[in-house]
């Protein structure tokens, strides 16, 4: 099994790399993941990640200036079903459109809008940046499967993304108001928050992502 971690730089990708990484080798999975920028070695895994870090339309921008990426991508995941996890503004891109300075496309994948943040209490500040209580249901999605008691999460975001559909919205974070932490639609999820950086909790979303058979 092939983990093609896309490179479109967007940073955090080696932190990412290793804790797939520590998870395939903890759990004797039988898989290489690899961190690429060629889209026709995206095109031949058979699990997807797309990391992110900052603005969503310089990562857009990042995305197309790779020839071909974009497609490689869509083909993996929109007709090929394979598994496609999106990180932080990863997970932001799949969105129809990002607000954040100005308007932007996104992937379209999951219909819905990245909103910037606005705590109901003046007194949080924004970005939304540590650790934080998961709120899911569960049984609510193969990736939610066993995380430990008072799952916690780490969080580094301005921005949030709102689904057309609740029913995407498959856990949620507390944070002057509700906030999506983890979306998804068919072979397709993304989550805000870092799972290299949650410990357990991360670790645990990871193999799942690993192990899904969508």
């Amino acid at each position: 099994m092939l983990v093609a971690i896309v490179d479109y730089g967007s940073g955090n990708l080696r932190s990412a790399a290793k804790a797939f990484e520590r998870v395939v080798a903890e759990e004797g999975l039988a898989a290489r993941v690899a961190v690429t920028a060629d889209p026709k070695r995206v095109a031949d895994a058979d699990r997807v990640v797309l990391p992110g870090v900052g603005a969503f339309a310089d990562c857009k921008a990042g995305l197309d200036r790779l020839p071909g990426m974009v497609e490689a991508l869509t083909e993996q995941a929109l007709v090929r079903g394979r598994p496609f996890l999106g990180i932080c503004v990863g997970m932001q891109l799949l969105a129809t459109t990002g607000r954040e300075h100005g308007s932007h496309a996104g992937l379209g994948w999951i219909e819905g809008e990245v909103q910037e943040i606005t705590p109901a209490d003046p007194a949080l500040k924004v970005p939304h940046m540590g650790w934080n209580e998961l709120a899911y249901v569960p049984g609510a999605h193969p990736l939610l499967d066993g995380l430990p008691d008072d799952p916690h999460a780490y969080f580094v975001h301005s921005y949030r993304f709102v689904c057309a559909d609740p029913v995407q919205v498959l856990a949620r974070v507390d944070y002057g108001g509700p906030i999506a932490a983890l979306v998804g639609r068919d072979n397709i999820v993304g989550t805000q928050f870092h799972p290299e950086k949650s410990q357990a909790t991360g670790l645990r979303v990871i193999g799942n992502f690993l192990r899904w058979t969508p």
